[in-house]
């Protein structure tokens, strides 16, 4: 049986808007060069992949690229 705490991890406390952290966010996650759309790009393109080696080598890569988002 599961039970949900909806319960943040670290506590965060926002006291006003900052634009200068918006820009930094929207550029590592929703950027045409952002580690996200290189992530996606890299574990695609494994599907494309023949041998199973370089499939492999495409999804390590490509969860490489996903760790920056994730302990941010």
């Amino acid at each position: 049986m599961w039970y949900y705490v909806k319960k943040l991890q670290y506590p965060a406390n926002v006291a006003r808007t900052d634009l200068g952290m918006a820009k930094y966010l929207f550029a590592q996650y929703g950027g045409p060069d952002s580690e996200l759309s290189a992530a996606i790009r890299y574990l695609t393109q494994r599907y494309t992949m023949p041998i199973p080696q370089a499939k492999a080598v495409l999804t390590d890569i490509g969860t490489e690229e996903l760790v920056p988002i994730c302990y941010q």
